[in-house]
């Protein structure tokens, strides 16, 4: 038997060796890095309804701020310029 989930459920993950946080709650879930505030989050509506939850996914990722500090970004590739 299941418990429903009524309020916000807050856990501590390892992955690697950075330390994240995740929150359910009834409306979807957050990942953020342990001490910060802004991270990626999904409402469960957008995961399951197909493709719509890829391109929310995919925004979320591209805009939350989950890299542990010290960490860089990697690189845009650089555009090549014709000399035509």
């Amino acid at each position: 038997m299941t418990t429903k989930l009524d309020g916000e459920l807050k856990r501590e993950i390892a992955i690697g060796e950075t330390a994240y946080t995740i929150t359910l709650s009834p409306e979807g879930f957050t990942l953020v890095l342990k001490g910060r505030r802004n991270g990626l989050s999904i409402a469960w509506a957008d995961l399951v309804s197909g493709e719509a939850a890829l391109a929310t996914a995919l925004n979320a990722s591209l805009s939350a701020n989950l890299l542990p500090l010290g960490a860089k970004m990697p690189d845009k590739p650089k555009r090549r310029v014709s000399t035509k």
